[in-house]
């Protein structure tokens, strides 16, 4: 293919390649997109952004260090800052399946914040007046810039999207516990009955679970806020000025009001991706927990004619093509499958943590895809489960009494009375007779006060 109205001739170390004439980014990113055309998926916004705010504050940290001049680096930070804003979004063009490391990731960033830069201080965008690598991408590598993208897109993610939904839902089942606390109803165990329990105790078991993984991924952030920007290739720090770590992470705590930090040992940052394998195991735990509470609730709403139909759902949507009138739970259907979606993507994670090997782990895109993505998705899912299933949920108080009453493990109220053995020929009895507890003790001629009120639910609550 020769140069053209619509191709310009650029050059890297392997040779001369065409871009399109249009395009900011430049040869390094035009030969993965040649090379890596696999999933048809980019790097989410977040991380775009993230890299942004790394290239304009390692260009201030290097000017202010006298290492860069200040007419390339304040077209760099202008530049960079567009990138941040998301002018730039469709110029970010490199498949999440690509080259090891994610370098040409960071290249794609180099190269369009480079050309950008030139544009601006030359007006032409094919002036290369400002390099990719020896400016863009002074004092830093691939290895160190990657991680501390993905951490910052984690942390942005985390407390301005997960954080809130996560609260907002526990905030929801601890209001639906106190409006259910009236309910009694049967417990069940194994799938069977047990003993009698309050409906709003059933909803703030599932608050308080929520409320304890949300203080679990609040634990990730810990991790997630060290970043090794100077850590360079494999930690050595070379190629840069001995003040530029520190001065580089207190540019971005400035740009995110975040409470970022160099790490406690820049080798170990380099050679592991500690915290995003914490942080996609406790995203799972969140997922295994979700799977749990929802499938409760699809049980306790089963019916409504032939189930349990304990509390109702809010209806929604038709939920079948052929039976009229049918309304399935389709939200907490989604849900699931979200969380499905998560679980295996903590599989991913792990799998390619343990591709860590000397000073680098290379399966770093693949980590940030999935990691970012399973936060985005759970991000979205919750607020839809707060907002139009949970909060609409209803107690359904008369079945709860009848399924309760009906129950045979009323009958552990009479143990610490009549003796175990005794309790459970009269549960065997009213099994084979299909009858409540208390008839066949009105049979037996037994039924006292004392054991009408041991089998009394409201005391066994």
């Amino acid at each position: 293919m020769q140069p053209s109205d619509h191709y310009r001739t650029e050059k890297d170390p392997m040779g001369r390649i065409l871009v399109p004439k249009t395009a900011y980014y430049g040869a390094q990113t035009q030969r993965a997109v040649e090379n890596f055309q696999i999933s048809g998926r980019r790097l989410p916004r977040s991380f775009i952004k993230a890299q942004g705010i790394i290239k304009a504050s390692a260009a201030k940290a290097n000017m202010q260090l006298g290492m860069l001049a200040s007419d390339k680096g304040k077209a760099i930070v202008e530049a960079a800052e567009e990138v941040i804003e998301g002018k730039w979004d469709d110029q970010f063009v490199v498949d999440v399946y690509q080259a090891g490391a994610g370098t040409s990731q960071n290249m794609n960033a180099n190269e369009i914040i480079a050309n950008r830069a030139s544009e601006i201080m030359t007006g032409s965008l094919e002036s290369y007046t400002v390099h990719a690598n020896d400016h863009v991408n002074m004092a830093q590598s691939t290895n160190d810039t990657f991680p501390a993208a993905l951490h910052i897109a984690c942390v942005e993610n985390i407390n301005e999207q997960l954080l809130p939904a996560i609260y907002n839902l526990q905030k929801e089942l601890k209001r639906k516990s106190v409006e259910f606390m009236p309910i009694l109803k049967s417990g069940r165990t194994h799938l069977h009955d047990a003993i009698p329990i309050r409906l709003g105790q059933e909803f703030s078991g599932y608050a308080g679970t929520i409320e304890s993984v949300y203080h679990q991924i609040e634990d990730c952030l810990d991790g997630l806020y060290e970043l090794g920007l100077g850590g360079n290739a494999i930690g050595t720090i070379i190629n840069t000025h001995q003040d530029y770590p520190q001065t580089v992470v207190t540019e971005i705590c400035n740009r995110t009001n975040a409470p970022f930090r160099a790490p406690e040992s820049m080798f170990s940052y380099m050679q592991n991706r500690n915290a995003a394998i914490r942080t996609s195991l406790a995203l799972k735990e969140l997922a295994v927990h979700l799977i749990k509470i929802t499938s409760d609730l699809r049980l306790l709403a089963s019916g409504p004619r032939t189930g349990l139909a304990e509390i109702t759902l809010p209806t929604l949507q038709p939920g079948s093509t052929i039976m009229p009138g049918k309304v399935n739970p389709a939200i907490l259907e989604m849900t699931y499958m979200v969380c499905c979606q998560v679980i295996g993507y903590e599989t991913a994670v792990a799998t390619a943590g343990t591709a860590s090997q000397l000073e680098i782990n290379v399966m770093m895109p693949v980590i940030a895809h999935t990691v970012l993505d399973s936060i985005a998705l759970l991000s979205n899912a919750i607020p839809t489960l707060t907002a139009k299933c949970i909060s609409g949920i209803q107690g359904n108080e008369v079945i709860c009494k009848n399924w309760m009453e009906e129950s045979l493990s009323l009958v552990t109220g009479l143990s610490p009375i009549l003796g175990y053995d005794l309790a459970s020929q009269i549960g065997n009895e009213a099994d084979n007779k299909n009858i409540t507890i208390k008839q066949v003790l009105q049979e037996r001629g037994i039924l006292t006060p004392e054991l009408e009120n041991a089998i009394d639910p409201t005391g066994m609550v």
